[in-house]
Parts: C-alpha cells; sequence; structure tokens
C-alpha cells in the first residue's frame, strides 16, 4: 500500500467527472510503458494495484492513481570522456578545430550509444482525489514533483482546476503563537523539532531534540522569531512536521494505525490493499479537517 510519506494538498476548484469508465479511459491515454533503447525517460500512469489492469484504485469516492517516471541514467563523465576522446580523434584526422554543432551532433551519438547500457532510475508520486471534499493530495517533497503529477493528470483529463490549499490565518502566525503561549490545540502534541526565522529571512534557527518550552526558543520568539516548521504528533495516529506553506513533510502513520488491518491475511493482497487505503484516507482527511479548524478555514480566494 502507498502510504503517503509527504504530503502537498491541492484544492479542486470545480467539480470533475470521475466516473470510472472515463478516468479509466483518459489515463490509457498517458499510460506508462517501459523505456525503450532509445529513450532517455518515460512518464505516465501505473497501476495502483498489482495485478489490475485499471490505471486508477476506487473505493468510497477516494480514488488513488500513480505516476511513474523512468529515467536513464548515464553519468556526464562517462559522456565526457567518451566525447573527448571522438573529438581529439576527428581532428587530429582531419587537421583542424570541430565546430559547436559538429561537437554536439558527436554528443547526441555518443548518449545514443550509450543509452541501451544505460540504467534506469524509477520513482512513483502517488496521487490521491477525495471526491467528496474536492481536495487533492500529492505524495511528494517538493512542489516541483507535485506539478509533475499534477501536469499529467491535466493532460490526461483535459482539464484540472486546481490551487494549492491556503489557510485563512498564516500557519507561521498560528504555530508561533502555539509555543510562545503553550497552547497547541487538544489533538497536537508539539515534538521536540521546529525551525525558527527571523522576519527578515535573514537568522534562521534549526532545533532537533529541544524542548520548545525552553527560555532559550521562547527568547528567541520574545524576540520576533517565527516558526516555520514545526514536528507534531495528531493524537497518537501520525506524526508530521508542518511546513508554513500548510505542507505535511515525513508523515509516520503509528504502529497502532498500520496494525490495524493485520487481521487480514497476507494471501489476500487487494483485500489488505482496499482496507489500507480506506483506513490511511480516512486519517487524513480527518488530519486535514482538524488543521482547517485551527488555521481558520480556507483562505478566500479573490
Amino acid at each position: 500500500m502507498y502510504w503517503f510519506k509527504n504530503v502537498m494538498i491541492y484544492r479542486l476548484t470545480k467539480r470533475l467527472d470521475w466516473s470510472e469508465e472515463a478516468l479509466q479511459r483518459n489515463l490509457a491515454q498517458n499510460a506508462y510503458h517501459p523505456c525503450g533503447q532509445s529513450d532517455m525517460s518515460k512518464f505516465g500512469w501505473a497501476e495502483p494495484l498489482r495485478g489490475s489492469p485499471l490505471l486508477h484504485f476506487s473505493v468510497n469516492k477516494q480514488i488513488l492513481l500513480v505516476a511513474h517516471k523512468e529515467e536513464k541514467i548515464i553519468p556526464s563523465h562517462v559522456v565526457k570522456r567518451e566525447l573527448d576522446n571522438r573529438v581529439e580523434e576527428l581532428e587530429r584526422k582531419e587537421n583542424r578545430k570541430l565546430k559547436k554543432t559538429e561537437k554536439q551532433a558527436l554528443k547526441d551519438d555518443v548518449v545514443s550509444v550509450l543509452l541501451p547500457r544505460a540504467f534506469s532510475k524509477n520513482q512513483q508520486t502517488a496521487v490521491w482525489i477525495n471526491t467528496e471534499t474536492n481536495l487533492i493530495y500529492v505524495d511528494a517533497a517538493s512542489s516541483k514533483r507535485a506539478e509533475d503529477a499534477l501536469a499529467l493528470l491535466r493532460k490526461s483529463l483535459g482539464s484540472l482546476p486546481v490551487v494549492p490549499l491556503a489557510f485563512a490565518n498564516e500557519p507561521a502566525d498560528v504555530m508561533t503563537s502555539w509555543i510562545a503561549e503553550g497552547k497547541t490545540p487538544q489533538y497536537l502534541t508539539a515534538l521536540e523539532e521546529a525551525e525558527l526565522k527571523a522576519a527578515d529571512d535573514k537568522g534562521m534557527i534549526r532545533c532537533k531534540n529541544q524542548p520548545l518550552d525552553s527560555e532559550e526558543i521562547l527568547s528567541h520568539l520574545g524576540k520576533g522569531k517565527f516558526i516555520t516548521k514545526l514536528a507534531l504528533d495528531w493524537d497518537d495516529h501520525l506524526s508530521f512536521v508542518l511546513n508554513d506553506d500548510g505542507t505535511l513533510k515525513r508523515l509516520k502513520f503509528a504502529d497502532n494505525i498500520r496494525e490495524k488491518n493485520d487481521d487480514i491475511l497476507k494471501e489476500d493482497y487487494a483485500q489488505r490493499f482496499d482496507a489500507d487505503f480506506i483506513l490511511m484516507t480516512g486519517e487524513l482527511a480527518k488530519l486535514t479537517e482538524n488543521l482547517l479548524d485551527d488555521f481558520g478555514g480556507e483562505k478566500a480566494r479573490l
């Protein structure tokens, strides 16, 4: 199962048709196929559930997609060494310096010769669409990776009107007041890790294994620093780092949550996948609800 490790949340600004037949048909236009001998990279949709022909996994109005990227890895020093040898040999043979365009043509040829022997790097990005709340969650630590997956979905559907989920109250202000006043919400426990920044962005403090109610930290907050990253535990269900842009990093579901479906036989892979997906999405949907409550709801779009 794809237990999300990071979460970037996006708001769909219009309702879309998520009917299973249409979705499968649209995704199939951009299905992932492994790199051929002359391909540098391939990017497309893979089957979320092993052994299923479907490019989506749908249950309880929740949809899981998996974007698969394969890239051929050719170390730059290998290309340079081979290219230098060819340039030197040709310049000696023709007794002249090669032009820039000629060197580029030689480089392209070197790459095409090395490609069939190159190793592949594979990367999968899970995308969860909550069709009840009209939110899309991407398991990505960088906005570039999340945007790539969303761009692939946009290309497949023809349209994908989304904006990053934004809170009405600035997360940095709220997190700072939680620690400065010692009043985190009842369901959240601040862990001993945070990042503090000065208002002018010139000073930054990272602390780990450091009680956040210590005099030192409170002094920094009193002098105008803001908390921009904060490690939190949510109700003993999962821990994560909350960033000032509203993204969640380093999600770790508690053992008591991940083990809830251990009574399902390992051989019944599809049933366990189904149960784990329902469990994970239920937890993250509830956490999102809690965060929206504590950050004053969603920011109004102009």
